[in-house]
């Protein structure tokens, strides 16, 4: 019985339809009721903080043109694009090999014999020194029948490869969006702190004259004196320091911004930045949706998990097809006709016998490599159930202390101006007067770094959610 070679194509086609390896299914990992945190948001609560627009978060406008310039011209972002793009190439050539490939050829020889060679012949041997030759095939280049799917493995490898290039590149950007903000708000603080040395020095300068006066008058001592000094050089020593963050954290916003390093300008002044009126957490089983470190941990499993099946298809026999259809002739005219066509078809069979463990040393390998991208999948689960927790409990603790902080500062500023009407009216000593002076410029800088660690807190419980890539 004959089998014509059609035939035998669509059968091998058919058979390919079996696909050896385990099928990817989401590993169930526990997920917690709630996110701890001091005062516990409701379970049924759907809403989240990372459902919003960065912009929607971040109200500044200049803060908001940092951040789009920095959308397009970063160059972690652009080096995460770049990746996408050739995971997107590997899985066309990868996808490539599932589907037959063929080429053109074609080739003319001239050629000219001659009477006085070697073996010279007679001359009616010879009617024509000349000799054309002339060939055109259409070649099918081997293809490999996907019998038990190593093809089809191998480009859900590649394709989980590119979902998980695109996962990283959205958590590149929610990182980044981050980083911008923490480092501008950053900076507004330093400002800040300088804005309070600069005032306090002046103060200070002030009473450092008032105490000259009245040395000078013999009513205070040289005590007296060098106490104001020191605190005239105390308050002057914290501007250059200052000075020096500033001019550092305005050079690592023009890097993330893709600029060369320069002064950034600035928006609303630090104590004028909006908080969220709430900064509600969600469920947290939205968070594995949402988060794309999650979802690019998971793309790396099915990778990994796909790779299992391209292992253990060598173990099986491999049918690749190869097949030829073309003409030769001395005449270019006739090159097509009947007599002149020619044709191949060309199945092949290889199956592996003996290769010393190599095949089961894969199989384990891919095992293994799968194994290790559940235990990543796992930990960036936790790690981001961690990195919720422990910004909801910065953002409340932090509000705690800003709150009491903001009750010192109005005390000690209350304080601080008895104290200095008592000393001026010399019902009281300088040294009273100094000491409230010393304790409220201490109170305010840490006024300062609380109102920075409670707007940051913000960022940060916005980027453990997964907001600022959409």
């Amino acid at each position: 019985m004959k089998y014509s070679p059609i035939a035998v194509t669509i059968a091998a086609v058919l058979l390919s339809s079996c696909t050896v390896g385990p099928n990817y299914v989401r590993p169930t990992v526990p997920v917690p009721q709630n996110f701890r945190a001091p005062e516990p948001v409701p379970a049924p609560q759907a809403a989240s903080l990372a459902d919003l627009k960065w912009f929607e978060i971040f109200k500044d406008e200049q803060l908001q043109e940092l951040t789009r310039t920095a959308l397009v011209q970063n160059y972690d972002l652009r080096d995460a694009v770049t990746r996408v793009e050739q995971a997107r190439a590997n899985l066309g050539i990868t996808r490539s090999n599932q589907f037959p490939q063929a080429g053109a050829g074609g080739d003319i020889q001239f050629t000219r014999l001659s009477r006085d060679g070697a073996t010279p012949l007679p001359a009616s041997f010879l009617p024509s020194q000349n000799r054309n030759w002339g060939e055109a095939s259409l070649n099918l280049l081997s293809f490999e029948v996907d019998l038990w799917g190593r093809l089809r493995r191998s480009t859900e490898s590649a394709r989980a490869s590119l979902l998980n290039a695109e996962e990283n590149r959205k958590a590149v950007i929610t990182t980044l969006v981050s980083d911008v903000a923490t480092n501008y708000f950053s900076l507004l603080q330093l400002d800040y702190e300088l804005e309070i040395s600069q005032r306090t020095l002046d103060t200070r300068r002030d009473s450092l004259r008032l105490v000259q006066e009245r040395t000078g008058g013999g009513v205070a001592t040289l005590l007296d004196l060098r106490q104001a000094e020191q605190l005239v050089s105390t308050a002057a020593e914290t501007i250059p320091t200052l000075q020096q963050q500033i001019e550092q954290t305005e050079n690592q916003i023009s890097l993330l911004v893709g600029k060369n390093p320069g002064a950034v300008i600035r928006g609303r002044k630090f104590i004028e930045q909006e908080m969220p009126p709430e900064v509600p957490s969600g469920m947290p089983s939205s968070l594995l949706e949402r988060r794309p470190d999650i979802r690019a941990a998971e793309q790396a499993l099915i990778a990994a998990n796909a790779n299992i099946g391209v292992a253990k298809a060598a173990y099986f026999p491999q049918l690749s097809l190869s097949g030829l259809l073309g003409g030769q002739s001395t005449q270019l005219t006739s090159l097509f006709s009947g007599p002149h066509s020619t044709w191949s078809f060309v199945p092949q069979v290889t199956q592996p016998i003996f290769t010393a463990g190599r095949l089961k040393s894969n199989v384990k390998l891919a095992q293994a490599e799968r194994d290790s991208a559940l235990v990543q999948y796992e930990r960036t689960i936790q790690t981001a159930f961690s990195e919720v927790s422990n910004a909801l409990i910065a953002h409340q603790r932090t509000r705690e202390s800003r709150l009491e902080q903001e009750r010192l500062v109005t005390a000690l500023q209350d304080r601080t101006r008895l104290a200095y009407v008592r000393y001026r009216g010399g019902v009281d000593t300088q040294l009273n007067a100094l000491d409230a002076d010393r304790d409220l410029f201490q109170a305010e800088l840490s006024l300062a770094q609380i109102r920075l660690s409670e707007l940051l807190s913000v960022v940060q419980l916005y980027k453990a959610l997964g907001g600022g890539w959409q």
